[in-house]
């Protein structure tokens, strides 16, 4: 069993939660509107990177991988966010876009699991939203083959330089980099609770509503 020292293990770590509590009849009806009423509670408690989200996606053959990206944007539309399209979570989401995002708030012992399929936004979302980013992190998707094997670090660097001497203050959007937005098609809202009796609730689309029920911790 692998221990941190010799007076701790893994297995002794643990925390009884018990900030809140979460009910089937509490919740807003619109899925939509619970994430933004939570949403809204971690920005006014000034949580360091509050839009941080995992996101799971698999390939063809279902082999899955996960990642921390930035959530740019909400609404019941869905969830966006941007990436280089042939990085490997793109390639992955060409092959099979069906994907997961989660959100863990420490601060408020919640998460929130939501499913669907991811499609890409317009072009012309994606260029206003990389024309609205600080000119060296437009560097920095122009110079990253995102997911490539390179050689050391100094070739990114060059790459980065050498294209700042090549286009200034105005860096074009590469071809390959844009916006996705994950259409949900199931929630699941996680409060702890003590005694590792969890509080579950989860809203599953069915037909133009929302079928909302309680899972078991």
């Amino acid at each position: 069993m692998t221990t941190l020292s010799k007076e701790k293990k893994l297995s002794d770590f643990r925390i009884d939660y018990e900030l809140n509590k979460l009910s089937k009849s509490g919740v807003d009806k619109n899925p939509f509107s619970e994430f933004k009423l939570w949403f809204d509670l971690v920005l006014k408690a000034n949580v360091i990177e509050p839009n941080a989200m995992t996101i799971a996606t698999a390939n063809k053959d279902g082999f899955p991988s996960a990642r921390v990206v930035l959530l740019k944007e909400f609404n019941e539309s869905g969830f966006t966010f941007f990436t280089n399209y042939l990085s490997r979570k793109g390639r992955e989401i060409s092959e099979n876009p069906n994907a997961t995002l989660l959100f863990w708030w420490r601060e408020f012992e919640r998460q929130v699991r939501i499913e669907g399929k991811i499609e890409k936004i317009s072009r012309k979302d994606s260029e206003e939203y990389f024309n609205l980013r600080p000119l060296k992190s437009r560097y920095g998707a122009l110079a990253s083959n995102q997911s490539a094997v390179v050689e050391s670090r100094k070739v990114l660097e060059k790459r980065f330089l050498t294209l700042e001497k090549q286009f200034g203050e105005n860096p074009p959007i590469p071809k390959n980099w844009g916006g996705y937005k994950l259409i949900p098609n199931k929630f699941e809202f996680w409060q702890g609770r003590r005694d590792r009796l969890h509080d579950r609730i989860c809203y599953e689309k069915a037909d133009n509503d929302w079928k909302i029920y309680r899972l078991q911790p």
